[in-house]
């Protein structure tokens, strides 16, 4: 039974990877959650796997040396699957401290306890171990509106704080592999949506404020390209590098969904006014003429486009969702979970945890 290391298993990708492992390997698998439960992170993302035999959670920061040390050393870890970070670009411009401390510190944090627990005496690595190392595509900078694609090899560009300290915690994950030869992955997605994502991010936002007839806030003019990812997509990409992917190797995972923001907002419109009932009242609600452009966000990239071309080839990883298809099964879970919403944007979510563990 291999023994999986999560961290930020709370938050919105962390999650759903973690549901999806266990629907794929049942019992034959045990994930250790290693989570500091910031605003991001929810444990009643979780509710369904929290009595699993095996499933434990640790509420411990990445940074805290003691913390993660301690569950190397009582455990023995065949996989560290590394997604917690600070993400959210507008609270990187406001605080970078926090991005670089979290994103950089942490991360090396996380590679030293796994290489004391892995390393034998004459430098190399037990065998079968295996460390993924979970980035974003937004290292790589910005495209043309015209066209070209963001590869393995594209050079590194960030131009926000956040994707600065993405960037720095992909190149220490580069040096230890290429130092100690050191067992890892590194992954770069494009835009990721569906459930359990923070009403922070451009899409669970424009869901629950057209549904309260709130303003639909646009950056500039709207015409920023994104590439959108299912995160169900993803979360059997990054299971499929784990097990199939070179080691030393970095994968690009990516959606082969390239829209503009605007055009992302006016499909939820319409797709929400196509699946709310006709006698549910919030269908007066969601109109176009909430839409609201405001000033832009500083160093806001103009194109993201991730090619999957060597993920595919060597991995044998495709997207199998339809942005048309994900968007609707997002919004379906979120009209099935309006609770959840509701104490995600109320601050109730964070009570979940106190009552949970009685703190």
């Amino acid at each position: 039974m291999k023994t999986y290391l999560v961290t930020g298993g709370a938050g919105f990708i962390g999650s759903n990877f973690i549901h999806y492992m266990f629907q794929k390997y049942g019992d034959d698998i045990r994930i250790i959650n290693l989570d500091k439960l910031t605003y991001a992170g929810n444990l009643e993302n979780l509710k369904s796997v929290e009595d699993r035999e095996n499933y434990a959670f640790v509420k411990a920061d990445i940074c805290d040396w003691e913390a993660v040390n301690r569950i190397f050393q009582e455990n023995d870890i065949d996989r560290v699957v590394h997604f917690a970070a600070e993400s959210h670009v507008d609270r990187s411009i406001k605080d970078p401290e926090v991005f670089v401390k979290t994103n950089v510190l942490g991360t090396l944090v996380m590679l030293n306890g796994a290489k004391a627990a892995w390393e034998l005496p004459d430098g190399t690595f037990k065998e079968g171990k295996k460390f993924l190392h979970v980035s974003t595509d937004e290292v790589y900078g910005s495209l043309d509106e015209d066209g070209g694609y963001f590869y393995e090899t594209t050079p590194y560009a960030p131009h926000s704080p956040y994707s600065a300290s993405k960037a720095s915690s992909d190149m220490l994950v580069k040096s230890y592999m290429d130092t100690y030869k050191f067992p890892a992955n590194i992954t770069n997605c494009s835009n990721n949506y569906g459930p359990y994502q923070f009403p922070e991010k451009l899409i669970p936002l424009i869901i629950n404020n057209a549904l309260q007839g709130k303003k639909l806030p646009v950056y500039g003019d709207g015409k920023n390209v994104r590439d959108w990812l299912y995160v169900e997509d993803h979360a059997k990409g990054i299971d499929m590098v784990m097990e199939k992917g070179r080691l030393f190797e970095t994968y690009n995972i990516g959606g082969h969904n390239e829209k503009q923001n605007i055009e992302i907002i006016h499909i939820i419109l319409n797709t929400l006014r196509e699946m709310l009932p006709e006698g549910d009242g919030r269908r007066k609600l969601v109109k176009d003429s909430l839409i609201t452009y405001v000033e832009d966000r500083k160093g806001h990239d103009r194109r993201y486009a991730i090619a999957p071309d060597k993920i595919k080839k060597e991995v044998g990883w495709l997207p199998d969702t339809r942005f048309e298809d994900g968007i609707r099964r997002t919004i379906q879970w979120f009209f099935e979970n309006e609770e959840w919403m509701k104490n995600v944007t109320s601050g109730n979510y964070q009570k979940y945890y106190e009552e949970m563990y009685q703190i």
